[in-house]
């Protein structure tokens, strides 16, 4: 919709597929793990570290196939640099999109703010960027006050999901 509740004329050359994760942060990841993996009982797959973001995260996840989702346990590597993780805790979601690039420069061109780092690989090796969660002079448009990742869907997600070339033409049923 247009800021005049009028719809937009642009057809979008990407498909959000559905959620990839959601990345919860605290001062001590241990507290979370024993949450999400000991009590709720996901299952640990994997971990990543990176000193310039100042994460240290351990992934779990639930499901498997279309209902897949990650849930990232993370916590600041320096508590006292930025960015700080675990501020605010719900650090922000991660989106599956079937044509990142495409997204991206669409995305860009309509005024969103991303965050620095462009098009990259993720913790989980998808490639990935991020929706600021605010908007400034430049581009007017972020995530109202939360981060948001897009995430490149590998071909089997797309498949599974559909994506632009899936979605029904005007006139077709749904």
């Amino acid at each position: 919709m247009t800021d005049d509740g009028g719809e937009m004329a642009l057809e979008r050359p990407f498909v959000v597929l559905g959620i990839q994760q959601v990345a919860i942060g605290a001062p001590d990841k241990r507290r979370l793990t024993r949450l999400w993996v000991e009590i709720l009982g996901l299952a640990p797959t994997g971990s990543y570290r990176s000193a310039a973001e100042n994460v240290d995260e351990d992934i779990a996840s639930f499901a498997a196939g279309r209902q897949h989702c990650e849930i990232d346990l993370m916590q600041p590597v320096d508590s006292s640099a930025k960015p700080r993780v675990d501020e605010p805790a719900l650090n922000h979601i991660g989106l599956w999109v079937d044509d990142l690039a495409a997204a991206y420069d669409w995305l860009r061109a309509s005024g969103v703010r991303f965050a620095a780092g462009g098009i990259r690989k993720g913790a989980a090796g998808h490639d990935v960027c991020f929706v600021h969660p605010r908007g400034d002079e430049q581009s007017p448009i972020g995530g109202e006050g939360v981060l948001i990742e897009l995430v490149q869907a590998p071909a089997a997600v797309v498949d599974a999901l559909g994506g632009v070339d899936q979605r029904p033409q005007v006139g077709e049923p749904d």
